[in-house]
């Protein structure tokens, strides 16, 4: 479910401010019904007139990306950086679902589909966010424990719910530590690491989900099956 505003803002018909200013005035009906309330949320199976006129739906998208470092998550950036949305050929109107930092690479899904995004982000339902992060300096057991046992950050506390060292190299004095979040905060792993003393190197998403990069070398894509789409949705409620 996502706000009526947003919903028509998406078609492309018009702003979100604007898309806002018509429902107050009463332009926007719902299955046949006028809307004036802003925050009234709708479906995907919802029929939304706007000024007497049908809102079209656009055919829902699924794309899965191995995210290459130097690439800003975003459909546009006015530092004239490269974008996750100039890497996949569509016309829809697809958009990433969360965030990868401009120097991390991996896992990285974008859609149309609202719902499914709020699926795949929304820390209640618990899906695993798997990153493999190269740091300076050797992990010790008590910052693992102090990670698995909770880090304030923001307004909450976060926690990794699994962590473990891959790889030790004592000559360069650097580790390779696998960590699994289900929360999405800004630059989270990152400042998850340094709140216990280790600065991050180099960051991968390995697995978001059911979904990993296998078979897509970094900057490559492909869709999203049906069945894939169809195991996102069961995750609801879970």
């Amino acid at each position: 479910m996502e706000r009526l505003q947003k919903v028509i803002a998406a078609s492309g018909l018009t702003s979100r401010r604007k898309a806002e200013d018509l429902i107050k005035a009463g332009k926007v009906k719902v299955n046949g019904k006028s809307i004036t309330e802003l925050g009234t949320k709708v479906s995907s199976k919802d029929e939304i007139e706007v000024e007497g006129k049908i809102l079209e739906k656009e055919a829902k998208e699924y794309y899965l990306l191995n995210k290459p470092r130097g690439v800003i998550t975003s459909n546009s950036d006015d530092k004239g950086r490269k974008t996750v949305r100039e890497l996949i050929t569509t016309n829809a109107r697809i958009y990433p679902v969360g965030r990868l930092d401009y120097d991390t690479t991996g896992v990285l899904l974008l859609t149309n589909d609202g719902e499914f995004a709020n699926i795949m982000m929304h820390p209640k339902n618990n899906i695993d966010k798997v990153y493999l992060a190269k740091l300076e300096g050797i992990i010790k057991g008590e910052q693992i424990h102090q990670l698995e046992d909770g880090i304030p950050l923001d307004d909450i506390v976060v926690k990794a719910s699994r962590i473990k060292c891959r790889k030790i190299n004592k000559e360069s004095n650097t580790c390779m530590v696998e960590i699994t979040i289900h929360e999405g905060r800004n630059h989270q792993v990152k400042r998850m690491f340094e709140s216990v003393g280790l600065h991050v190197e180099k960051l991968t998403r390995k697995r978001i989900g059911i979904f990993t990069t296998e078979g897509l070398h970094s900057g490559e894509y492909r869709k999203l099956t049906p069945k894939e789409v169809q195991i996102v949705y069961s995750y609801q409620g879970k």
